[in-house]
C-alpha cells in the first residue's frame, strides 16, 4: 500500500499532537502524584509520549520535503 506524501505529513500531524497530549498530560499530573515510584513511572512515560512524538515530526518533515521535491524523488 503506497501513502501519498501529503497524507503521511497529515498523519504524522495528528500522531504528533496525540503524542503530545498523551505527554503533557502526564506531565502535568506530576504535582498530584505523592507516591516517588509512581511518579517516575509516570515521568517516564512521558518522556516516551515526548519521543514519539518528535519521531512523528521528524517524519513529517521529511515528508513535507519528499512532496516539496527537496528529498528523494517526487511523484
Amino acid at each position: 500500500m503506497k501513502i501519498s506524501a501529503k497524507i503521511a505529513i497529515w498523519l504524522c500531524v495528528a500522531f504528533a499532537l496525540l503524542c503530545a497530549g498523551f505527554a503533557l498530560s502526564g506531565f502535568s499530573s506530576l504535582a498530584t502524584i505523592t507516591d516517588q515510584a509512581e511518579r517516575d513511572l509516570s515521568l517516564g512515560y512521558s518522556w516516551f509520549w515526548t519521543f514519539l512524538g518528535a519521531i512523528a515530526v521528524v517524519f513529517g518533515i521529511l515528508s513535507w520535503m519528499i512532496k516539496e521535491g527537496k528529498f528523494g524523488e517526487s511523484e
